[in-house]
């Protein structure tokens, strides 16, 4: 135990580390809100098909020598939410059919433009990093730090300030709509801070698992926890703990950050079914 604290202060006292850890957190808590309504209105997938477009985003600014990348990626992923959150309720193109269409799309334009316009010897590293997120997370710079904090605080501001909102609209459009909640205009809110919140997570664990930073948390917490306040909180510590321990464990035993942290996810997700099996097997006595 002595030899592993000492490891840990050790890669600690580098500041590149500190900021990983730091971004991962941010990252885990503002993902795991917006998990909570993303799978209870069915529309998880989401997170998959913008991670893809991200993907695509980066792989332009890359070619293009842009140095902020973001400058092109967050713009992107945003309308492509947007335009997701529109094609999915035409009546011939349904939701699923859209995301997998713009998902793929952008996926299959990235890889073709890094191939086409290589901006290194080692084509396989680049896009294996930009979709498993191996060690970017590494390579983050102060300002990176300040500007995940800045849309973070902006990201848990938004869903404090219009929780009860997002609560009615989450479980009952219809009836939000009677009561004059513009739904629309709700479900567009979710899916731009949704697209935000896959940019900020893009340097933590790569563009493919990106979806299960978002989901797991809260399908783990739905398995004990009924209510939406309730689900909402433990679905945040849950996804928050599992991040601290990804990069940790990552750190101690040289595995990639990202699917460490999902690895993590997963793990927890298994305990909390067992726990909730168990419960439902009490009541039933």
């Amino acid at each position: 135990m002595g030899e592993i604290i000492s490891t840990l202060q050790y890669y600690f006292s580098y500041p590149f580390v500190r900021y990983a850890l730091i971004v991962g957190l941010l990252v885990a808590l503002c993902s795991s809100l917006l998990g909570v309504s993303l799978v209870l209105k069915r529309f998880s997938f989401i997170g998959d098909g913008l991670s893809h477009v991200a993907f695509g985003a980066m792989a332009v600014a890359a070619v293009t020598g842009i140095t902020n990348r973001m400058i092109i990626i967050l713009p992107l992923t945003v309308l492509s939410a947007v335009l997701i959150l529109r094609t999915g309720r035409n009546t011939k193109l349904r939701g699923d059919a859209s995301v997998a269409m713009i998902s793929v799309g952008a996926l299959a334009i990235g890889y073709m433009l890094m191939n086409i316009f290589p901006v290194s010897a080692n084509i396989s590293a680049d896009v294996c990093g930009s979709l498993f997120g191996s060690t970017s997370i590494l390579t983050l710079k102060e300002g990176d730090v300040w500007l995940c904090l800045a849309m973070s605080v902006i990201v848990l501001a938004v869903y404090a300030l219009f929780y009860n909102k997002i609560f009615s609209v989450t479980f009952d459009e219809s009836f939000s709509k009677a009561t004059g909640i513009n739904s629309d205009g709700y479900n567009l809110m979710i899916a731009v801070i949704t697209a935000i919140i896959i940019v900020i997570a893009m340097n933590l664990v790569g563009s493919l698992l990106i979806s299960a930073l978002i989901i797991f948390p809260a399908l783990s917490a739905m398995r004990v926890f009924k209510s939406f306040r309730s689900v909402t909180i433990c679905s945040a510590i849950i996804s928050v703990i599992c991040a601290g321990t990804g990069i940790i464990l990552s750190i101690l035993c040289s595995t990639p950050v990202g699917a460490t942290i999902v690895t993590a996810d997963l793990g927890a997700f298994i305990i909390f079914s067992i726990v909730g099996t168990v419960m439902s097997r009490n009541k039933a006595k």
